[in-house]
């Protein structure tokens, strides 16, 4: 393997890293946060109940996996500023759609099919209405305790870079991606959950690496002309 694969491999590592520390950094606002699971009732029990029309028992719910459910969200879209109301969006299409859940997998299994649902559906939207990179850089903050300002716009504008090579990719395959390589699902549960044969997934996942390496190629050999430009300028 070459000097450069290894660079290319060590920066794609880098990124997969950064993206989940910062989907680790988004968290809930607090007074959203769960209350205590204080029900002692399984998820099954509770999804009978709220079929029945129980709204306490779909509340249990909510309160469960409000914080899953967020984390999840969080590594889809990023530090994308709707993210909050994506996940009020799963979980009003999940009540609406507990007639529809059979029971063959866990609920939280089903309700991340809806997440990746609502998640593909904005980020196609997203696609023709990108952020700005104002509105972007207002949600992301440093992920590391970079101690100095100029540390911390550093690393601020790694995070956009990050979003920005990630919205490049299409819709599909940055989901597969994020599943396989942030959330380490297999190939299989990522074609259950999406729908799709775990051929067809792995296809999304190598063509979004290749396309994720190909613009860290560019930044690669961007740098030592961005390095010499800064020393001419001394």
């Amino acid at each position: 393997m070459s000097a450069l694969d290894l660079t290319l491999q060590q920066s794609l590592l880098d990124l997969v890293r950064r993206w989940a520390l910062l989907a680790s950094a988004l968290s809930l606002p607090e007074p959203r946060r769960r209350a205590a699971d204080t029900g002692g009732l399984d998820d099954a029990e509770l999804v009978t109940r709220a079929r029945g029309g129980d709204r306490d028992a779909f509340d249990q719910l909510f309160r469960r996996h409000i914080d899953e459910v967020y984390r999840r969200m969080a590594r889809l879209v990023g530090g994308d500023p709707e993210r909050e109301d994506l996940v009020q969006e799963v979980f009003v299409h999940a009540y609406r759609g507990l007639a529809r859940f059979r029971g063959d997998a866990a609920f939280s299994t089903w309700l991340y099919t809806i997440v990746v649902r609502v998640a593909y559906g904005h980020l196609r939207r997203r696609r023709r209405r990108p952020l700005l990179e104002g509105q972007l850089l207002e949600q992301l903050e440093p992920v590391s305790n970079a101690a100095s300002p100029e540390q911390r716009a550093l690393e601020r504008e790694q995070l956009l870079r990050l979003h920005q090579m990630l919205a490049r990719i299409k819709p599909k395959k940055r989901i597969a991606f994020v599943m396989r390589v942030v959330e380490g699902l297999s190939l299989g549960e990522i074609a259950d959950i999406v729908g799709a044969t775990p051929a067809a997934v792995g296809q999304r996942i190598k063509h979004a690496q290749r396309e994720l390496e190909a613009m860290l190629l560019r930044d690669v050999r961007r740098a030592p002309l961005s390095l010499s430009a800064a020393r001419s300028t001394r």
